[in-house]
């Protein structure tokens, strides 16, 4: 498999560090020579630095949000790692996405595991939403491992979702409806009852009057 990256790229970079490296010997006094040797023991390294900040480039110009981190396989990590996702996020561990660039194989391999979460959404969003959910994805993560995890979450459909907030708002406004009922008849009952003890009050009162009228002969 092709990644845009050949040894022209990697000539170009070493061609274009041995002029730095001149322009440097120059203005410092140290020979070509001098320079030539020290820098021979990082060529390698140099070389493999710029093959896979090539093929990064490559990956991002595929699947866009592309970031190189390592992620824990905890679901503390995950759920963290997931809260920052925008459905489409890539993370590949340094050591993965090294091997990668320098492996064809290996980069075929992890592709296609890439591959298939962005291939697998629309169909989980189709499964889920038969049975009233909506599936919302967030990223797939390669850890330093080696294995990949897909992040996704599921809630209700957003048709479920108001369904539910119209019965909760019934419910709510019954609920209100009942407690102004029974505060009504509490009231009432209050009102009837006072009525009832002032009636009885006076009631009692003319009976006493009555009787100390009789008392005193005043009937």
């Amino acid at each position: 498999m092709g990644f845009g990256i050949t040894d022209k790229l990697g000539g170009y970079y070493l061609a274009e560090q041995y002029q730095k490296n001149m322009a440097a010997g120059q203005s410092t006094g140290v020979s070509f020579a001098e320079r030539l040797q020290s820098t021979s023991a990082t060529k390698d390294k140099a070389a493999s630095i710029s093959k896979v900040d090539a093929y990064q480039k490559y990956l991002e110009q595929k699947y866009g949000n592309v970031s190189i981190r390592r992620i824990g396989k905890d679901q503390q990590s995950l759920d963290r790692a997931g809260k920052s996702m925008r459905g489409s996020d890539v993370v590949i561990a340094p050591n993965i996405l090294e091997q990668m660039a320098n492996d064809p194989e290996k980069a075929a391999y992890y592709e296609e595991k890439i591959d298939d979460f962005f291939q697998a959404t629309p169909r989980l969003k189709a499964s889920f939403a038969a049975q009233g959910l909506d599936y919302q994805p967030c990223g797939v993560v390669v850890h330093e491992d080696g294995s990949v995890t897909y992040i996704g979450g599921c809630g209700d459909s957003p048709e479920r979702v108001a369904e539910v907030k119209a019965i909760n708002k019934a419910k709510q406004e019954k609920e209100a409806a009942q407690r102004k009922a029974n505060l009504e008849h509490s009231q009432e009952t209050a009102q009837e009852r006072r009525q009832q003890i002032e009636l009885a009050y006076r009631q009692s009162s003319m009976m006493d009057f009555k009787v100390k009228r009789k008392m005193f002969g005043l009937s």
